[in-house]
Parts: structure tokens; sequence; C-alpha cells
């Protein structure tokens, strides 16, 4: 699972008011070249939660789109979006510590009957 999906998932059980951003527990995770695309990540950096993408990856804690001109930004935001796969792990709400597991990085973020 890569960063980019991470950024856009969250937990829905029922009750809780904010499962976002889910916590990531690392078990295995790889790092695959992917070529870098600044044209996708000028368009998609307007929609990505940079606080929960911080959380995940080692990237500045506040960021702006002045950023986008800057090769090294473009770099680490690309590798952390992208680059990293996150292959077995546990995402876990914030709120009620609910373990969503990662296997051969897939999300499995189905609910159980009395989630709903």
């Amino acid at each position: 699972m890569k960063l980019l999906t991470h950024n856009m998932l969250s937990s829905n059980i029922k009750g809780a008011a904010n499962g976002f951003p889910l916590r990531i527990e690392v078990e295995k995770a790889t790092e695959k070249q992917v070529e870098l695309n600044a044209g996708f990540l000028r368009n998609v950096f307007p929609i990505i939660e940079w606080k929960a993408l911080v959380d995940a990856a080692q990237l500045p804690e506040v960021a702006d789109s002045s950023m986008l001109d800057s090769d090294n930004f473009l770099n680490k935001f690309h590798n952390a979006l992208l680059e990293l796969h996150l292959e077995k792990d546990a995402l876990v709400c914030p709120e009620t510590a609910r373990r969503f597991p990662v296997s051969q990085g897939i999300p499995n973020m189905l609910l159980l009957e009395d989630e709903v």
C-alpha cells in the first residue's frame, strides 16, 4: 500500500467521530522505484492531508505549493507518496484503536457486522 492510499483512508466504525488519519504499525515496508511525474505531484498536492503524510513519512512539518518548484522537495514528496510500499502492517483507528490488517500491500478495511 502506498502512502498516497493511506492518506485517503479513514475508519468508519459506528460511533467513531474522527477515524482519520489512521496510525500505521509497520512490520514490513519496501521501496520501489517509480519514475517521477512532477505534473501528477503538483495536481495531487492540494488534496493531500499534509499532517497525515508527515506523520507517516519524513517530510517538512508545513508545506505550501511554492515548495513544488524545488526539485529536492518534489523528490521527497514523490518518494513518500509513490515509492514507499507498506507490505505487511496494520492501520489503526485513532479513536477506537480498531486494527485493520494490511497484507501484501492491500488494506482490509471491512467492518464486522456490529461495527457498521
